[in-house]
């Protein structure tokens, strides 16, 4: 297949391209490299069976030509991370929501075969009910996760409408080696790995008891993989790890000293993915442990080294939105 990847040059999206071209598939990669990350397609470079393009999502005139010819179009590309989304509501629905229906449009217009979307678990908010399942009800507690939501919504809405073959994607609390090394606050593994690196305490938000369903991000690249070569569409389905990992647990592997911060409004005490539905439907489970993984990315800890360096008092100043507007001082 003829495959184009939106955020291509990201971390996941770098995963997936490698992935494809391994399987046979040919790859156009489409990113803005609004965060420089030409270097996650560094191994692919020279391949014949890959290419690249800089293009914007929200700009639809320069997205359709990377359309042309294309069978299957993996849509990853977004704005990620809770307090710029709090910060530039308008930026993340330009990007998460306009650019997702301009990635629909061009594919209905040029007949892909099929549309595999990068959804947010973050979506369920604060759930009830762990293991989540799909049927959870959907409670986006900042504009990060509504807009995901949003754009999961149009999705499901053009397989129903103009029958337009497409599957989202629900993400859990996805690691691995390539993730962001810059921006803004956010993923635990990049703040820790850049911490050990410069031998500083392990920033551990609340007790470190909240868990979270880590899931590597090969797995995550096989399960679009899945998605796409199935006849499944108009579905939402979680990609978990099948189970779930305390912050003291990862620390524990990781080792070191910690200090801990304020936990945050708006973050639930456990993430955990009920995935009955994709395995039923697409027959995908999840095969890298967590130990596993921790020890891949801490084999590859140098890629850090660049990294900002959070303590307690960048972390507050960074996070005071977050709290300004999702804590008590924001009802």
């Amino acid at each position: 297949m003829k495959c184009l990847v939106t955020g291509g040059a990201g971390f996941i999206g770098s995963h997936l391209s490698a992935l494809l071209i391994a399987e046979g598939h040919e790859v156009l990669a489409l990113d803005n490299l609004a965060s420089g990350r030409l270097k996650n397609l560094e191994a692919l470079a020279g391949n014949p069976r890959f290419s690249f393009v800089q293009a914007d999502i929200r700009d639809a005139a320069a997205l359709a030509p990377a359309f042309k010819g294309v069978d299957w179009v993996f849509h990853l590309a977004g704005l990620a991370d809770i307090v710029p989304s709090i910060d530039m509501p308008g930026e993340y629905y330009s990007t998460n929501v306009t650019g997702t229906f301009n990635v629909l449009e061009c594919a209905r217009s040029n007949q892909v075969k099929r549309l595999v979307y990068a959804a947010s678990s973050s979506s369920y908010g604060i759930p009830d009910i762990y293991p989540t399942a799909e049927s959870a009800p959907i409670r986006p507690q900042y504009p990060y996760a509504l807009t995901k939501y949003m754009g999961e919504e149009l999705v499901l809405q053009w397989a129903q409408v103009y029958k337009l073959p497409t599957v989202s994607l629900r993400l859990f609390n996805v690691y691995g080696t390539r993730s962001r090394t810059s921006g803004a606050y956010g993923a635990v593994f990049g703040v820790f790995l850049a911490q050990i690196l410069k031998g500083r305490p392990l920033t551990v938000v609340g007790d470190g008891k909240q868990t979270r369903d880590f899931t590597y991000v090969t797995d995550v690249a096989r399960a679009f993989l899945s998605a796409a070569s199935s006849d499944i569409s108009g579905e939402a389905m979680n990609v978990g790890s099948g189970n779930h990992y305390s912050v003291n647990r990862l620390v524990e592997l990781l080792g070191g000293a910690v200090e801990y911060i304020p936990k945050r409004p708006g973050e639930p005490d456990c993430t955990f993915a009920d995935t009955g539905k994709i395995e039923r439907l697409l027959g995908w489970r999840a095969k890298v442990s967590f130990e596993e993984g921790v020890a891949t990315m801490m084999a590859s800890v140098n890629d850090w080294k660049d990294a900002p360096v959070w303590d307690p008092a960048s972390i507050d100043k960074a996070t005071k939105v977050w709290f300004q507007y999702l804590g008590n001082e924001g009802k």
